[in-house]
Order: C-alpha cells, then structure tokens, then sequence
C-alpha cells in the first residue's frame, strides 16, 4: 500500500548535509505541500468521478493477493460470478471512515502548523498569494480525531474548532453518476458518498484500505503488517509518517481521544538541549558504526535477493527494517551535526562581535593620540610674523646702526632684546626709503609729462604724412608702382619667422621676374607677432610681486596627466600667427592657393592647397580624389609624400608627449613636404641632426624656378584627367584629332564602365600581385578599374595612377574573361596586351605635353581586344557563323611557339604586323 510521505520523505542525504532551515520555513513550506497536495487531489477528483470505485475494487484484489494464493483464486472465481461492482457497502464505509480519520489528522495538523509559525509580513504575503487560489467547499466537519505526532516534527498542537470550514478538504460525488461514469454499471448502490486516499507525492489517488485491519489504519504500516511483525515497529512508522484525509459531507463522527493520551503526544522533545549532553566524537563513531552497519545490511539483501529462496521474504524484510532504523539514526546525527554548526557559528559571532568592540576601542585611542600629536606639531612649527622679514646680518646692524638702537651693551648677552633691536633699526630703515620713493614718483611724474608732450607732436605728425600718401596712390597706380601696398606688406614681413621671411622674399623675387600672375601675400595677426618678437622682461620686482601673489591666490586643482600630455602637445604643434599664401594662375584661369605654415617648436614649415577651377565643372564619381588637397600635391618630387617630418630631430620631441606620428595631425597643421622647407631655406642633413638649421636664400631661390612649374604642371594635369574621367563614367573614349592616327576607324569593342578602387581593393585583384609585388603600387597612388566588352568577351584592367602623371605612365594589369579567365600568368596573349600599353606608352602620348596618354592606352586596349577576338581559330565542330568575324588586315594571324597575335598598328597602311 502506498503511504502518505509528504512531510516524512526528506531531501537526498547529499542535499540533507549541505543544507539547513530553520524551524518556521519547515513549517511555512509544510503546510505549503499540503495544501498544494490537497488541492490537486480535490481537482483530480472532479476530472475522473469513476476512479473512486475503480480503486476499491482493486484494492479488494490486493488484499486477495495478500492473503495467499487460496484467497487469490477464490478471489478471483468470485469474481467470475459477481460483477465488478458489487461491493459490500460496510466495507466501503469501514474504509472511508479510517481514510477520513487519516486525512482529518494531516489536515489538523496543517492548520496547527501554520497558527504556529513565526512569519515576517513579507512571507504572510507571499503565502496568501500561493493558497489565494484555493478556496474549497463548505462542508460539515466529522468528530475531531486526537493524532498521533511524529517526533521529528515537536509537539502536537491544539485541535482546531469544529466549524472551521478551512480546517479539511473535501470530495463529494454521487454514486450514479461516478458508477456511470466508471463502471457502467446496472443498478444504483445507496451509498451516497466515496471517500479514497492520497498517494506518496499528492497527486492521484491511493488505493482504499479496511478500517476493521488495526495493522492498515497507520501510515507506513503495509509492510510490516505483511512480513508479521510486531504492533510497534507499526507504530513507529506511524510515527515517522504523517496522514492526509479528505472528508466529505455526512460521514459518520469519529471517537475521542482520551486527555491522558493528547497529554502524551504534546510532550517536547529538543534535540538543541541533547546536543549539549551528547560527546561529538561519539556520535561520529556512532555515524561510521551505522554506516558500515547499513553497508553490511544491504549486502546481505543483496545475496538473499541473489540467492532467489522463496523463504527469504522475511530476512529481507527484516533487513529492511534495520536499514530503515540505521536511516534514521543517520537522519538523527544529521540534525544533531548542523545544531552543532549552528552553535559554532553563534559562539564565532559573539567572539566576533567581542573582538569588534575591542578594536573599535583601539581606533578611537589612536584617534586620540594622534589628534594630540598634531596638536604638538602645530605648536612646534609655529612662526611668528618676525620670522618673515629679512633683516640685515648682525655684524652689519652693530656696524651701522646707532649706538641708541643698538644698545650693544644689553643685546649682546639678551637675544630677545637683539631681535627687538634689529626691528627698530629696520623700521628706521623703510621709514627712509618710503620718503626716497616718494621723491622717485615726483621725478616719474614729470619725466612722464615731457613724454606725453612729444607723443602729441608725433601724433600729429603721422597724419600729415599719412595724406601725403594718400595724395600719391594715382601716380603709384599709373605708373604700377604700388610703393603703398608693397611697403605695408615688407613692414609686416619684419614680424615673420625667418623662413617664412625667406620664402616670401624668393617668392615675390620670381613673380616679379618671372611670373607677372604670380601673388605673394602674408595673412595672420600682426598684434600677436608683434608680441612673439618682444623678449621677456625680467626684473626683480616682477618676481617679488608674483611670489606674493602666488601665495595669496588659492590651491588649484592639480590637473591629469592626460591634460598635461594634450597641453603639452598642442604647445608643441602651436603654429606662427602669420602666414604666406602664393597665388598660381593657369592658361585657362584656374587658380592654386598655396598657403604656408611655420611650426615655431619643431621648426618646420607645412602648406595647404586649394584649388578653384575658372570654369563651374561637373564632378565625377571616380574624379573624388584627383583634385583633393591631400592628394593634389603628394609626390610633387618622386618619394616625397608630406606625412612625416623631414626634422629628425622632431622624433624626440615627439617621445617626450606621446606623438606617434606627424600624420595624425596634418589635416590641422598641412602637409611638411620636403620642397616646402627647401622654398623656406631649410635642409635638414640626416647625419647631424643636433646642429641647429638656419634659413639659406640661396637654397630657396635654387629650388624655386622648378618648383612652381612642377605645381602649374600638376594643376593642369589633374584639371585635364578630370574632363576625361566624366567622359569615361559615361562609356566614351575621347581622342584628340591629333591622335586619330594612332587607330584603325573601326573599332568594336567598346568601354562600359570606369570606377575608382581603394588601394585594399585594388590588392585583393589576383591578376594585380606582380605590380604590387614589384613595389609599383603605394598607397599613394590612384586606383581605377576599366571594362571594355565586346559580344560576350569581357577584359578587366586594373589601372595605376601615379601621382606624377603624365610624365609617369599608367600601369595596367589586364584580365579577359572569355572561354575562361586568361591572365598574363596563362595566357602569352594577354601579356602581349599589357606590354602594348605599359612599354609602348610612349606612342600613345600625344601632343605634348601628352595629358591625354590615360584615354590613348584606353582606346589602345579596345583596338588589341578586336584583333585578340579575331585572330582566335574558329571550332569548326561548333555550328553557326563565327562569334566574331575578322574585320582587321593582318600580315599572320599567330608567330612563333608562343602563336603570338599582330598587335602593332601600321600608319597609313591600316594594317597589323607583329613587334
């Protein structure tokens, strides 16, 4: 039979060891369950009104069973001849009476539990919310049944009233409709209620049981009473049990109980009070003893089960009987071992709280002595106001000071009459010089006053000669002498730094001469130049005022390290206030602004470009980074790209503030290209970068001729690239008539697109690794992608910028995706290709001074790609014309091992022959 183990069935013995809880979450969680428990049984029985018969009649077939196998088979021939519903009404009222008793006394309990229990609000409330949502059926309560109380759960309380209605659970079904339901069966039984028990876990049903049987009215008791034993290894396991009855409405009231026997169970037992007069060492042995024991006994289980006797039932049995006695001898030095913990930890607590009020006394004496050690110090270190003025030595104050003041005959052998002595004699002392500076005022005053009178004088002297100026501008400007503008420029040239003094005075000195559109200008503030070129003034009384007023002014806030690193480095990067910006004009009107900059701490020299075209043009997609301003001048010299600082000596300087690289801050400052700091004079030699650099005349004027024509030279460069990249995007080609003759008049093939790549992008090209790996692509470079088609052949080319276009040549790498992808690493042909617009550029470049050589290499592949498609063998086994007809005049059609085809293009004759 299966028992009501909700409150006795403990966690595993590893969560039993590991955790513990006090006596009021046992009770709050006990009476959880058993409401939970209650409840799912109420709701099961609703859902399934047959199964209370169904359970009566099987447990009158276990009882059968129980009785041996005469009973069995008399029980079962029985019930050959009686239906299976025809069941003896006492015995049913015998069993629900005894499950009623049972459940009555799970539910008293309960009730009692929870009144007893300690709670915080915060548990009552969420308690409520768990048993909010049962709320059972009223329903009359039988006579109070006096429970027996397990000793692992304390005394038993106090009955509850008899008209508690929350003080049971209840079922009620009528017997036709469970009997229809379940058993279908003929006739209608008088008995108007089923009563049946819980299981192990609460949900479910049990099986019913007699309540004649005194052995089967306990919980736990089904097996001793099978094995024969005795009543108490029954009562026992009543006690270590705990019943569950659900009562009904109309059963009959149970007996009660005698006050001696409620006396009884209300006895305490305290385990916390044992713990005392229970040695620990002992009960360890008794833990080892009583585990090896349960060892010993589950190995003989073990071989009795093994041997498989039919005689061994009852060995087993009682060998089952002793591990659960071992059990809860465990169970028992379980408890008594975390009261022990729990004591330890007490008793550590108050030790610590002890030692707490000890140290806390300790802190409060040390704050005291060292507030008077404090106190002490303030007295040792105190000065007085005296001790601040500067007096004159001794030897000089008996030396000079008059024998009334000096009174040599007592201060000589009293110091404190010295020390009032030596004060007098220096009151004496400033009383004199206040009437010597009052005399210096009266001279200042009237010096100041002839000064004045002469400022007034040259004041209106300026004015005069500012008219006189003023008179002549029409003659300066008839004559184009501009004596006005050109003296105000070179008095402001005075406040400039000396390279950029030197590169104004080269460059006016080369636009006068050789370039009449060439203008020089200095822009800045004059004022704060004025006040770089002004040296300090250093005087004592300047630094005697600031001490003073450094001692009245507040502590400030120490700052970062990070805001010292950022004060430091601006400062280090801080540009001159003034600068020069040189004007060039092109043939066509458009304009390069040259604007240049002196970094005083690293001492070099940096420009800003920008560009203004004469005529509004349209931008094209892939013509971004022609005319950006950090591109526009980049490798204006081969090799000089302007991100890093020609000093050497500036690399220090850049360690010492955490500067990784000038770079990082040329969007701000512009770039130090090495032609700049040659226009400004200065050569930085690498072999003796300590010796400090000086502006050279000579220098800038040798550098500047050269320069300024590479710069017009580039403008025009780019200006051009950018009319002939609108005329790409959109598929056209344009050729120049003086180059008509470098083609044939037809040409097939045809351009479809023409897009800027990154420099990531144009890497990533597989047919682009030998001009990367050649050192032929740098960062600096401008990337573009072509594609030229023509039927269903395709052919890519990866184009190279360089920077100094045109007098360096494009560099293309060539791809043709027809009858596969033929590189120049498979495909010879492809290799002749690239060679006809990498070595022969010099045929393509056109009229000087050849700009339009990037369109000729262009038109140029466009012309090879028809002879490549024409020239090719046709596949005879392939039906149909030919893909691509031969339109070109070829002297041979393939030479030599490799079958290379006529590229080369003759004029006049308008045919092609091999190189």
């Amino acid at each position: 039979m299966e028992m009501l183990n909700e409150f006795d069935n403990e966690s595993p013995l590893y969560v039993s060891f590991c955790r513990r809880i006090s006596p009021e979450d046992f009770e709050s969680q006990s009476l959880i369950y058993t409401q939970k428990a209650l409840r799912e049984l109420y709701a099961h029985m609703e859902q399934n009104p047959g199964l209370c018969a169904a359970i009566v009649q099987k447990r009158k077939q276990l009882d059968s069973e129980d009785a041996g196998l005469v009973s069995y088979m008399k029980a079962k021939f029985s019930s050959l001849f009686r239906p299976e519903d025809s069941l003896k009404m006492d015995d049913i009222r015998k069993e629900v009476k005894q499950l009623k008793r049972e459940m009555q006394k799970v539910n008293n309990y309960a009730l009692a539990a929870k009144k007893a229990s300690y709670l915080t609000p915060e548990r009552k409330t969420r308690k409520n919310l768990a048993l909010g949502t049962f709320n059972p059926s009223p329903t009359k309560l039988g006579e109070p049944v006096v429970p027996t109380m397990p000793k692992i759960f304390g005394p038993f309380p106090s009955q509850p009233l008899a008209g508690n209605p929350a003080g049971s659970i209840f079922c009620r079904y009528g017997l036709e409709e469970s009997r229809r339901d379940a058993l279908a069966a003929r006739r209608e039984s008088p008995l108007g209620e089923i009563y049946f028990r819980l299981g192990p876990s609460g949900r479910g049903c049990g099986r019913l049981f007699r309540a004649a049987t005194a052995e089967r009215s306990s919980f736990g008791d089904r097996g001793a009473s099978a094995g024969g034993k005795p009543k108490e290894m029954a009562s026992e396991s009543n006690k270590k049990r705990k019943p569950k009855v659900i009562r009904t409405d109309g059963g009959p009231q149970e007996g009660k109980r005698s006050r001696a026997d409620v006396d009884q169970d209300a006895k305490y037992y305290s385990e916390e009070a044992e713990v005392d007069l229970r040695d620990p060492n002992r009960d360890y042995e008794l833990y080892k003893q009583t585990c090896q024991d349960l060892q010993k006994l589950m190995a003989e289980i073990q071989e009795l089960k093994s041997k498989g006797h039919k005689d061994s039932a009852a060995e087993i049995e009682e060998r089952r009987v002793q591990s659960c006695v071992h059990f809860m001898t465990l169970k028992k030095l379980n408890r008594l071992a975390h009261i022990r913990l729990k004591k330890g930890r007490d008793q550590t607590h108050e030790a610590k709280l002890k030692v707490d009020a000890y140290h806390l006394q300790l802190q409060n004496l040390l704050y005291e002595v060292m507030h008077l050690q404090k106190e002490i110090t303030k007295c040792l270190e105190f000065k007085s106001k005296h001790e601040e003025i500067e007096l004159v030595s001794v030897d000089e104050f008996y030396k000079e000071a008059p024998p009334e003041i000096s009174k040599s005959d007592v201060t000589l052998h009293d110091p404190h009459e010295q020390t009032l002595s030596r004060l007098n004699w220096e009151l004496e002392q400033r009383i004199r010089l206040a009437e010597k500076y009052k005399e210096s005022l009266a001279n200042k005053e009237k010096i100041l006053k002839e000064i004045e009178v002469k400022k007034e004088y040259l004041s209106n002297l300026q004015p005069r000669l500012n008219s006189i100026m003023q008179a002549s501008l029409p003659v300066q400007e008839y004559f184009a002498m501009p004596f006005d503008q050109v003296h105000k420029q070179y008095e402001t040239a005075r406040h400039l730094p000396p390279p950029l003094y030197v590169l104004f005075v080269q460059a006016s000195a080369y636009g006068q001469a050789c370039d009449k559109k060439l203008a020089v200008a200095i822009e800045g503030n004059v004022e704060e130049a004025r006040a770089l070129c002004k040296p300090p003034e250093d005087s004592q009384d300047d630094e005697s005022d600031s001490d003073v007023e450094e001692e009245q002014t507040t502590k400030r806030r120490r700052p970062t390290l990070g805001v010292q690193l950022d004060d430091k480095r601006k400062e280090m990067l801080k540009k001159h206030p003034l600068s020069v910006t040189i004007n060039l004009k092109c043939k066509d009107g458009s304009l390069l602004l040259l604007t240049f900059y002196y970094l005083m701490n690293l001492n070099v020299l940096t420009v800003k470009a920008k560009m203004t075209a004469a005529t509004e043009m349209t931008l094209p997609i892939s013509a971004g980074d022609l005319l950006c301003p950090d591109s526009l001048l980049s490798c204006l010299y081969p090799g000089d790209h302007g991100k890093r600082t020609p000093n050497p000596a500036n690399q220090f300087q850049f360690d010492k503030v955490g500067i990784l690289s000038l770079n990082d801050y040329v969007a701000e400052l512009g770039h130090p290209y090495v032609w700049v700091q040659k226009l400004g004079g200065l050569h930085f030699p690498k072999d003796q970068p300590q010796n400090p650099v000086i502006a050279d005349n000579s220098l800038s004027a040798s550098h500047m001729e050269r320069t300024m024509k590479l710069l017009k030279t580039r403008l025009e460069s780019r200006l051009a690239l950018h009319k002939q990249f609108a005329s790409l995007e959109h598929g056209i080609l344009p050729v120049s008539p003086e180059s008509q003759h470098l083609f044939p008049a037809k040409i097939v093939s045809h351009l479809v697109k023409w897009v800027s790549l990154t420099y990531e992008d144009y890497l990533e090209l597989p047919y682009t690794k030998d001009v990367a790996g050649a050192g032929l692509a740098e960062d600096t470079h401008l990337y573009y992608l072509a594609l030229i088609e023509r039927g269903t052949a395709k052919l890519q080319a990866a184009v190279v910028l360089n920077p100094g276009y045109s007098s360096i040549p494009p560099i293309f790498s060539l791809c043709l995706n027809w009858k596969g992808e033929k590189t120049n690493t498979n495909d010879d042909n492809v290799r002749a290709m690239e060679s006809e617009v990498n070595v022969c550029y010099k045929e393509l470049s056109g009229p000087k001074p050849g700009y339009q050589l990037l369109t000729n290499q262009l038109q140029r592949l466009c012309v090879v790609l028809d002879v490549y498609l024409e020239t090719e063998t046709h596949d005879n086994s392939v039906e149909g014309p030919k893909e691509f007809p031969q339109e070109k005049m070829c002297l041979r059609l393939a030479r030599g091992p490799s079958r290379l085809k006529p590229f080369k293009y003759n004029h006049p004759q308008g045919f092609f022959s091999h190189r």
